[in-house]
């Protein structure tokens, strides 16, 4: 009830509130009374009483006898000795933690008192030690004290002297200066007599009035004059290292001598030196059109080490000398300058020897060499542009390591190409020395496996050879050239596209016309390079181009030459390779035909008993080339065949209507009714296309070649005229060639028509078109 007695502020509530409020419980109360559930109002609100009362345990104003008062009361037996098992366990847990706080407290407690214990002892010792001290310091003072009182009479009399005494030594070092000059000139010394020199200079200049000290101010010029006459002889003689040159100036500009005439001379004598190692470097590459006297790599050690390494000196010395040192900054840019100047025409000099030795690096082989020679000349340029910012040698050095490989990289392309036409040559004497020594040699299978193997390996190596280019371990390589244009451009471009294109381009270069070089390619050698032109267009160009970008790590958004328009390349090279190739292998067997029918008398010859041996020949012919096509492509699709193709006769002799054509009725003056038949017959056949394109599959093959054959086989005959011996021996040819020739190509159809034709155009020329029954032309082909 003393929830409900509070108000929304938290204080009590008044007692219209609570009057209120008391309808609105009462209901609920009643039904939970009757049900008997307990009340949780009431409970929250007995809680609450309870909190902070005596009842509460862990309250601050807790009452032991009401509290058990209050359990006896409302508990029962079974609770209340729950409630003591828990507070006897609750008793249990707090002694144990009082037991272990008072252990730990107590050790705390003795480590501290041993402390304050160990430094008591301390500081008892320490201050034993300073009552000592302050008893020494004492003592000091005493004797300090009785000592000054004892000398304090003699001090100044003592310092009188000390200082005569100085001056009297200076006087002496002033009167023996030009013998000791005249000593240090004879001994060489010249640093020594430069040093004594500049400390009595001042002196003897401000006394210069006094004849003594005249005299010794003109003999002591006298003898700098010579020292400076030897300083510059040594000048002139140039037999001594930078260094030496270094100590001479420096000297000299002690002596107060011209600095522009100075830094002149330093200049001159130290070009002179570098001139001569140019010079000895310059005869290492060997006289002209000859090879170098070293490798590359020495070559760079010999010009970083002697020439790069002198001039560093020359210009850590000069700038020393006439930039850097005290009281040198109103000659600095004269200095500089002059400094510019010299390093930019040294240095033009030797970048045009190194790029001649890069240019006499003429081999394909491994480029580890060349790479290394590079990383060295660039790294000692680097450190020469540090030195003298301004000279431009880092850029230069930098551009020199570009065009070097750009350079290989086109040398490489050179050799792969030269490489690939020695895969050619290989090939081409594959192919012909069997027939030479008239026995069987490798197939065309195994011989496109090789040329393939050997240029895709010979690919992988190039790259690696160029890959060393972008080495992290190379200086060079973090470059934004070769980080991005060398990859994309050189490598990716000009290298693996270049190499893809000329392979394709050589190979099309085969399909020239006769008299140009395509002329005297073997069939064979066209029929492989159109199936590698395939091939490469199916997967060997796509794992190039992946197997350059992955290695040079070329962007997909800087890629130039997208592989999509390499494989359409391959594969319109492969197309005209095999289409070349069929129209060779046509003409080859359309010259025998046309050879065989030009050279007979059609009119004169007699009854035919046999096949002619050139129609063997053509079946022979093309079964080879049904083989060797075999070997490289597949079978390809051909047209539903009729079961009697090997016996079929010609329609033109089972047709009523042309046995009417070729009946004995059949007399010279209807040449118009024979002709308007053939013309009718010819508006309800289907058009032959003979040089219809070629698809990669042997039947395609085998069928353009046979289209060709028997149209030249047509054509020749429509130039001849026959007597009825030579119709019916073409009778004879033709279903001789019908019986072998449809198992070749994909519609037998086309092989009827064609013969059909040629029959019929022999039968329109045929002086007495008298046939030769069927069953006499099967028996004698049958025969043959």
């Amino acid at each position: 009830m003393a929830a409900a007695a509070l108000g929304a502020g938290g204080g009590p509530a008044g007692p219209a509130e609570a009057e209120a409020a008391e309808p609105r419980r009462r209901p609920h109360g009643m039904l939970k009374l009757y049900y008997g559930l307990p009340d949780p109002a009431a409970g929250e609100a007995g809680r609450a009483a309870d909190a902070g009362g005596p009842t509460d345990i862990n309250g601050p104003r807790f009452d032991p006898e009401a509290f058990l008062t209050k359990l006896q009361k409302e508990c029962p037996l079974a609770q209340l000795m729950d409630c003591e098992t828990d507070m006897v366990k609750q008793i249990r847990a707090l002694d144990s933690d009082m037991q272990t706080l008072v252990y730990e407290n107590y050790n705390k407690f003795i480590s501290a008192t041993d402390t304050i214990r160990t430094m008591k002892n301390d500081f008892k010792r320490m201050e034993d030690e300073m009552d000592g001290l302050a008893a020494n310091m004492a003592a000091i003072t005493e004797s300090s004290a009785r000592v000054s009182s004892t000398l304090r009479d003699r001090h100044e009399q003592i310092a009188k002297l000390s200082g005569v005494h100085t001056l009297l030594r200076k006087l002496q070092f002033l009167l023996e200066l030009p013998a000791r000059l005249t000593r240090c000139v004879e001994l060489e010394a010249y640093g020594t007599a430069v040093r004594y020199h500049g400390r009595a200079r001042a002196v003897l200049h401000h006394y210069r009035h006094l004849p003594s000290f005249h005299g010794i101010q003109a003999d002591c010029q006298v003898i700098m004059a010579g020292l400076a006459q030897r300083l510059r002889q040594r000048f002139r003689d140039g037999g001594s290292g930078a260094k030496d040159l270094a100590e001479c100036v420096e000297l000299l500009l002690e002596l107060e001598e011209p600095a522009e005439e100075l830094c002149d001379e330093f200049l001159a004598h130290a070009g002179a030196r570098l001139a001569a190692e140019l010079d000895t470097l310059e005869a290492e590459l060997g006289p002209p059109g000859g090879a170098p006297t070293c490798d590359i790599l020495e070559f760079t050690d010999r010009g970083c080490n002697s020439f790069v390494g002198n001039l560093c000196l020359v210009i850590a010395s000069y700038q020393e000398l006439f930039v850097s040192r005290a009281g040198a900054a109103p000659i600095a840019p004269m200095a500089r300058a002059k400094l510019a100047t010299f390093v930019e025409g040294l240095l033009g000099r030797y970048f045009g020897l190194v790029e001649r030795r890069v240019q006499l690096e003429k081999g394909v082989g491994d480029s580890s060499l060349l790479v290394r020679a590079l990383d060295r000349f660039h790294r000692r340029l680097q450190a020469l542009e540090q030195l003298l910012p301004g000279a431009g040698s880092a850029s230069e050095g930098t551009a020199i390591v570009e065009r070097a490989a750009r350079a290989r990289v086109a040398q490489y392309l050179q050799a792969l190409r030269g490489f690939y036409q020695d895969c050619l040559t290989d090939v081409r004497q594959a192919l012909a020395a069997p027939r030479l020594a008239g026995k069987e040699g490798p197939g065309l299978a195994e011989l496109l496996a090789t040329v393939s193997a050997s240029l895709l390996g010979q690919v992988k190596a190039v790259l690696g050879y160029v890959h060393l280019f972008t080495a992290r371990d190379v200086a060079f390589s973090n470059k934004p050239y070769f980080k991005g244009e060398f990859c994309s451009q050189a490598v990716r471009e000009g290298l693996v596209v270049g190499f893809i294109r000329a392979v394709c381009g050589t190979a099309q270069q085969f399909c020239e016309a006769p008299g140009d070089r395509g002329g005297t390619a073997p069939p064979a050698l066209l029929l492989l390079l159109s199936r590698l032109c395939l091939d490469y267009e199916t997967s060997t160009i796509s794992y190039i181009l992946t197997l350059a970008d992955e290695q040079f790590l070329v962007q997909a958004e800087v890629a130039g030459t997208p592989g999509s328009v390499l494989c359409a390349e391959a594969r319109a090279a492969a197309q005209r390779l095999l289409t070349h190739y069929v129209r060779v292998q046509g003409l080859a067997v359309s010259q025998m035909l046309r050879k065989s029918v030009e050279t007979r008398d059609w009119v004169g010859t007699i009854e035919p008993r046999t096949v002619r041996a050139v129609m063997k020949r053509v079946v022979e012919d093309t079964t080879a080339i049904d083989v060797q096509v075999g070997l490289l492509y597949e079978e390809g699709v051909r047209k539903a065949q009729s079961s009697d193709s090997s016996k079929r006769t010609f329609s033109v002799y089972s047709s009523s209507r042309q046995q009417g054509r070729y009946a004995p009725s059949y007399t010279p003056s209807a040449p118009m009714d024979t002709n308007l038949l053939s013309n009718i017959q010819k508006l309800f056949s289907e058009r032959i296309d003979i040089f219809s394109p070629v698809e990669f599959n042997k039947v395609s093959v085998l069928t353009g070649i046979v289209k060709i054959s028997l149209k030249s086989f047509l054509e020749c005959v429509r130039l001849r005229t026959f007597g009825r011996f030579g119709l019916q021996q073409v009778q004879v040819d033709c279903h001789y060639l019908q019986l072998y020739l449809w198992r070749f190509v994909g519609d037998e159809g086309l092989v009827h028509g064609l013969l059909d034709e040629i029959v019929a155009s022999a039968a329109h020329r045929c002086l007495d078109p008298v046939p030769m029954e069927p069953s006499v032309v099967e028996v004698i082909c049958e025969r043959g």
